[in-house]
């Protein structure tokens, strides 16, 4: 049976909304945001300088997250030059889950629809190779709202360890599944169900290519009825950072069907048909109770990042996760953030000595 227009915007009832953050930023906005005003000559636009890329970087390695303000920017390839004082390295989003579309060269949409929240995330944690950082430049922002979230890993990964569900993730490890619709399969009909189509995910038309490419990135592969590319990856929990010497948090429910409870056209979806599933390494379910205090975990230790159009901010992947809630524009008005992807490093999980 196929779900009317009504049933596919309705979202289920749900346990897991996120709350962000506390009230109180995590970290003082004192030890990443960088004024821009300090670096621009006679009122111009903020333009690259040996003095702006030394402070950005210094923080960046300080913190894990430098927020340039008051630039004067407003194009894209401009902010671009800001970030990539510090994201020297770009990567493709080959092999993403989000439904990502390039805006210019070398910049990426977001890849979500605005009315849904994003769940706190760390940046393509369900492949084999991820990614050390991640840029986002605020190109149109509304009058209100449009925040993004991050969240100070260091202090949730000592959060989680010290709960139940904290060893259990630990020792079991987890298990993501993932289902990628055939792009051929939905001409002409509307994209119910659909989070993301293979073609788009591993940037191939040819499912041999497509299946070879999610094989590279260590999933294993699956083909169902009407092309649907079925993949699962077993890893541990956290990853191993190599600056700090210790193994931190890397997981999210934001890889859980949990992921969809606002996001149209999946929202009415039951969990077991929605396009992602996350469970534990053994295959063994999360209790709703788990679940949320991962939501939890995050939420407490969360910073807002409030944007005003020409911020360029970089985010830490291993240090900070990031989400964002709803957006919800009055008429006229738009919310575009650039998103540049860094270097790619191929996971080491935990280390049992690194705890």
């Amino acid at each position: 049976m196929h779900a009317t227009i009504a049933e596919a915007f309705a979202p289920l009832p749900h346990i897991t909304e996120p709350k962000w953050w506390t009230g109180t930023a995590a970290i003082s906005p004192e030890l990443f945001v960088i004024d821009g005003s300090d670096f621009r000559v006679n009122g111009e636009p903020l333009q690259p300088s040996v003095e702006l890329a030394e402070l950005m970087q210094k923080t960046y390695d300080a913190i894990g997250l430098v927020h340039v303000i008051n630039t004067g920017l407003d194009g894209l390839q401009a902010m671009r030059l800001i970030a990539t004082q510090v994201l020297k390295n770009e990567r493709q989003y080959e092999g993403g889950a989000n439904p990502r579309r390039i805006i210019e060269k070398n910049v990426y949409e977001v890849g979500a629809p605005l009315e849904a929240w994003l769940h706190y995330h760390h940046e393509m944690a369900y492949v084999g190779s991820s990614t050390k950082m991640v840029s986002f430049m605020a190109h149109k922002m509304p009058s209100e709202g449009g925040y993004t979230f991050v969240s100070d890993n260091l202090q949730a990964t000592d959060a989680i360890l010290a709960t139940p569900f904290g060893q259990k993730l630990k020792d079991l490890g987890l298990c993501y599944h993932r289902d990628l619709t055939d792009r051929e399969s939905f001409v002409d009909r509307l994209d119910i169900g659909v989070y993301n189509h293979w073609q788009q995910s591993m940037l191939t038309e040819d499912p041999d290519e497509a299946a070879a490419e999610a094989q590279r990135r260590g999933l294993e592969v699956e083909w169902a009825p009407n092309r649907l590319l079925k993949t699962r990856f077993y890893i541990s929990a956290f990853e191993f950072f190599p600056q700090l010497d210790r193994n931190l948090l890397y997981s999210s429910m934001a890889d859980d069907g949990t992921w969809f409870d606002t996001w149209p056209l999946v929202q009415h979806l039951p969990d077991e048909e929605r396009p992602l599933k996350l469970t534990f390494g053994d295959g063994s379910e999360m209790t709703p109770e788990e679940k949320q205090l991962f939501i939890k975990i995050y939420d407490d230790y969360g910073i807002p990042i409030a944007w005003k159009v020409g911020d360029v901010a970089l985010i830490c992947n291993y240090r900070f996760a990031h989400g964002r809630p709803a957006v919800h524009l009055k008429e006229g008005e738009e919310r575009e953030l650039g998103v540049l992807i860094g270097e790619s490093f191929e996971r080491l999980q935990s280390f049992d000595d690194k705890w």
